[in-house]
């Protein structure tokens, strides 16, 4: 048995990802990947593709020393990436944003929001070229889907085969 993988429920390479990236975002920039997955439903989707949030900074608290609880909570601040144009727009809905960021983590975490310009949307990679086929290569992907009994997956499962050996160099 050793080698198998474990039977049961599949689990989204999401989650997965998620528990990976979530500890080391936290650290880093003071954020949860859930909030940079929800960054749509907070700004809403004319703003998420020309922002982005970037960190949380905490404000420093000197003199704690992390026994008493006469430490007032102090907000932090939501540093957001945002190109040009939504600038603007975002600064004209910030409490609004405040809001929702604060019912998103449950507590009110953010005071104040500090805009950052800068590109957000990722650049555009060209697609690579792929190349056609040879008869040994079609022949291996019909071979290995063969087996498959739907149709529409074993074509699915074709396509992606031909596409991952033609894009390989022969």
């Amino acid at each position: 048995m050793a080698g198998k993988a474990p039977r049961g429920n599949p689990v989204p390479v999401s989650d997965i990802a998620t528990g990976i990236l979530d500890p080391v975002l936290r650290k880093r920039a003071g954020i949860s990947i859930g909030l940079v997955q929800a960054w749509e439903e907070i700004v809403g989707p004319r703003l998420a593709g020309r922002s982005r949030p970037e960190k949380i900074q905490w404000p420093r608290r000197p003199g704690f020393s992390g026994a008493g609880g006469d430490d007032p909570f102090e907000p932090a601040m939501l540093v957001i990436a945002c190109e040009g144009g939504a600038a603007l727009a975002l600064q004209h809905e910030t409490s609004e944003i405040i809001g929702r960021v604060n019912a998103y983590l449950g507590f009110s975490a953010i005071g104040r929001i500090r805009l950052v310009q800068k590109p957000v949307a990722e650049a555009q990679k060209p697609k690579p070229k792929i190349r056609a086929l040879s008869e040994a290569e079609k022949s291996r992907v019909d071979h290995v889907t063969g087996g498959i009994e739907d149709d529409g997956l074993r074509q699915s499962l074709a396509r992606l085969g031909a596409t991952v050996l033609g894009t390989r160099k022969p």
